[in-house]
């Protein structure tokens, strides 16, 4: 495959369970050496995508390709080339958390260090516990090393952070921007905007088995150009300003695309009622503003 042809390509995607359509001639491709977060509510058929790019589901019709590859009839020659990292589960319940690693890493020609690896995503402490015994995020994070162990050309991460404590999701952001930074495609789902607007070169939304939105984080559905949310709260019996309406509580929340004039009429309201704003806020709106939108 060139080093342009994009490493994943969904050509018109159709997955049904019975009678309901899980994704509905979907289409995306993910450029190589890059991290694409595909967000969506549960049930928008995010998992149900991934798991064909993995080759665990053949598609019902459309075109499925990675690094060239069809995942299933092709599936012998792609699966030295990718790492997989599974929402829950992946390993069994009573082997020690080490061993699993390094049989893994055996099954690869030129696996990364284990030891290292291990030590990178703070599994030294727990490498003889049962996979059973590990806490939500310790499973989330030998389930990490597992999929990168044997130097993946692509990596597809599932809710990668889930149940991982702060120090650990930074450490887990850190390894996947060094893999992108070494040539190593990522393509992860997550349900933490934070995480998405850190790591992701670009985003792909996904509602009812369909692309809603792509672009940049700060670009997407049209967020460099929506309007700005400015707060502020107001005391009892104020008179009404001339920008928004306060609620129950006094709080003013509105939108605003004329940030200069509506902000100047503002501050002169202020001085003639002899009000300080003190808590007055202005910011764009948030990646999780522009996700709600779409897939209200």
């Amino acid at each position: 495959m060139s080093a342009a042809a994009p490493a994943v390509l969904v050509d018109g995607l159709v997955m049904r369970y019975g009678d309901r359509i899980a994704v509905d001639e979907l289409s995306l491709d993910v450029a190589r050496a890059t991290i694409t977060a595909v967000l969506g509510p549960n049930g928008a058929g995010k998992t149900t995508t991934l798991e064909t790019c993995e080759g665990y589901r053949r598609p019902q019709a459309g075109r499925v390709r990675v690094l060239g590859l069809d995942p299933i009839r092709e599936r012998r020659r792609l699966l030295p080339r990718i790492g997989v990292m599974l929402q829950s589960g992946g390993a069994w319940g009573g082997v020690r958390a080490s061993e699993m690693l390094h049989h893994i890493a055996r099954l690869h020609a030129h696996p990364l260090d284990v030891g290292a690896l291990e030590d990178r995503l703070g599994l030294g402490d727990c490498g003889r516990t049962p996979y059973r015994r590990l806490s939500g995020g310790q499973q989330q994070r030998l389930g990490l090393a597992m999929a990168v162990v044997g130097r993946p050309e692509i990596v597809f991460v599932d809710e990668p952070t889930a149940g991982m404590d702060p120090q650990a999701r930074r450490d887990t952001w850190d390894l996947l921007e060094e893999l992108r930074s070494d040539g190593v495609t990522v393509v992860l789902t997550t349900h933490y905007m934070e995480e998405a607007e850190r790591l992701a070169d670009r985003i792909v939304v996904m509602a009812r088995g369909q692309v809603v939105a792509e672009g940049t984080p700060a670009t997407l559905g049209g967020r460099d150009r929506a309007a700005a949310v400015v707060t502020f709260s107001l005391p009892d019996g104020t008179p009404p300003p001339p920008v928004g309406a306060p609620d129950a509580r006094g709080r003013v929340v509105m939108r605003s695309r004329h940030i200069p004039e509506d902000l100047a009429a503002l501050s002169q309201w202020a001085l003639a009622h002899d009000l300080p704003l003190a808590d007055l806020a202005v910011r764009p709106p948030t990646l999780e503003d522009v996700y709600l939108e779409l897939t209200r």
